[in-house]
């Protein structure tokens, strides 16, 4: 009966509500996986990634984000290979530290953090049979499903590590708060909340324990003019994930509906709800 209440309290409110009533707009039309999966181009005129309905979903797509980003200036990590064809995957041709993720997907589900065979979230060994087994399966279940092979980015230092995660929580340019999770993998880690200054927020969520005080990334200002940017051109609330790395600041993906509005506080519900009402007042 506790859980019931605590799960009540987290999940209920305004802000959760609009979340969840997003989604269903977003994600409940016919149309919703044409305009994601629509490629886009970074050369494409701004009016054509606008000439959709809700064309914030084109950005849901994981390679359109990448591509919305470069067009505006914004560093994006080098990309090896895209496509469904997997078969045509040459493995002998990439690097002994690559990135795998879907086009479409959330929580980090079927993302593969390589280093010489070895996936940094699990802890396992695949081999180059085992990783396409692996992706054809997810592409047999979802027609429009791509996969990207991509650099694996350095962190700050120039090694190979899984990379601290910098989460901005934005409305129409300006930013609520900034989530820094210490990942540890895909579920477990640290994560404390930041102001765009730096300074150390009440807990937003409660997806992880805190971590301990630590200093902005030599990039700190950089990522809070790209994630303003960014969050100016998309309109609305919107989370924006960006990495700190041995190039500077690079660009991750937007995600329009983070925890289906779940999880967060009740300082973080009206932190959120306060936003959306002075910078986003009336929009989806």
């Amino acid at each position: 009966m506790l859980d019931y209440i605590f799960h009540h309290l987290r999940n209920n409110g305004q802000f959760s509500k609009r979340v969840k009533k997003r989604y269903d707009i977003f994600w409940h039309d016919p149309e919703a996986e044409i305009i994601r999966n629509a490629r886009m181009s970074r050369y494409d005129s701004i009016e054509k990634w606008e000439d959709a309905p809700y064309w914030q979903r084109r950005l849901s797509n994981k390679y359109n984000a990448r591509e919305f980003a470069a067009m505006h200036g914004c560093r994006v990590s080098e990309l090896y290979w895209k496509g469904s064809d997997v078969e045509n995957i040459d493995f002998s041709k990439l690097p002994p530290y690559y990135v795998i993720r879907p086009t479409v997907g959330h929580s980090s589900n079927n993302v593969f953090v390589m280093d010489h065979g070895q996936n940094l979230f699990d802890k396992k060994h695949y081999s180059n049979e085992e990783l396409l087994a692996i992706l054809k399966d997810e592409i047999a279940k979802k027609p429009y499903l791509e996969f990207l092979i991509e650099e694996f980015l350095q962190n700050e230092e120039g090694n190979h590590a899984i990379l601290t995660d910098y989460k901005f929580y934005c409305f129409n340019g300006e930013i609520a708060c900034l989530y820094v999770i210490n990942r540890l993998s895909p579920k477990s880690g640290y994560g404390t909340f930041y102001d765009e200054h730096w300074n150390q927020l009440q807990k937003v969520q409660f997806n992880y324990p805190p971590s301990p005080d630590q200093k902005p990334p030599a990039c700190f200002d950089e990522m809070v003019a790209t994630a303003k940017s960014l969050s100016s051109l998309y309109g609305i609330f919107v989370r924006i994930d960006l990495y700190a790395t041995d190039k500077g600041c690079v660009f991750g993906e937007f995600t329009p509906t983070p925890s289906m509005g779940m999880n967060f506080t009740s300082f973080g519900k009206k932190l959120m709800i306060n936003y959306w009402d002075k910078y986003c007042k009336g929009l989806i």
